[in-house]
């Protein structure tokens, strides 16, 4: 994914002004795409320049009003584009695993300490997921195509959320954390 798409996806939503897309990046988009204030003006920049978006015409021009977007015919078929193309899942590249990996060979002092931070984080975010679809998606309304599509999104975060907090609870208790009395054994186990 790019933040080009990504940005193309929110306007095609809702119009909006750079502010208001870097809000909506903080509680939406931004779960799986994360983006700074900075990269999202220089990207409308970019793709207005492209001639994917266009500024909205205003009533009453003002000094320090805020440019409002949207998405013109070219930006629609490059997104429909992005959407159709094939591409391979990336790698998985995340730090901690490496550390667990390293801890195999250097110890792993003070890693248990790492991994709880990293598992309330995973909580809180399981937590919000789940309020989310709690009250965006009950099981009783009737859905669009677009709210289906945004539902399986959603229930992706919250099986990988799911999956991180469980490994971390399992990679605990194998350090001998949250109450176990095992000590530290080797965090390098099963790692290869």
């Amino acid at each position: 994914m790019s933040l080009p798409h990504a940005i193309l996806t929110a306007l095609l939503e809702k119009p909006s002004s750079g502010l208001e897309l870097t809000r909506r990046f903080d509680k939406s988009i931004g779960y799986f795409w994360s983006a700074t204030h900075q990269q999202i003006y220089r990207e409308l920049g970019k793709l207005e320049q492209a001639g994917h978006i266009r500024e909205l015409p205003t009533r009453q021009p003002t000094r320090g009003q805020k440019k409002e977007y949207e998405v013109l015919p070219a930006g629609r078929e490059e997104l429909s584009a992005w959407v159709a193309k094939a591409e391979d899942p990336k790698p998985v590249r995340d730090a901690l695993l490496l550390r667990l990996r390293a801890a195999g060979v250097v110890g792993s002092a003070g890693l248990a300490q790492e991994l709880e931070r990293h598992l309330a984080i995973h909580r809180r975010q399981l937590a919000q997921y789940e309020a989310i679809e709690a009250k965006d998606f009950p099981p009783d309304r009737q859905r669009t195509e677009q709210d289906r599509l945004r539902h399986v999104v959603l229930r992706g975060g919250i099986e990988l959320e799911t999956f991180w907090t469980k490994w971390l609870t399992e990679a605990l208790r194998e350090l001998g954390g949250e109450g176990s009395a095992e000590g530290g054994r080797s965090a390098s186990a099963g790692l290869g």
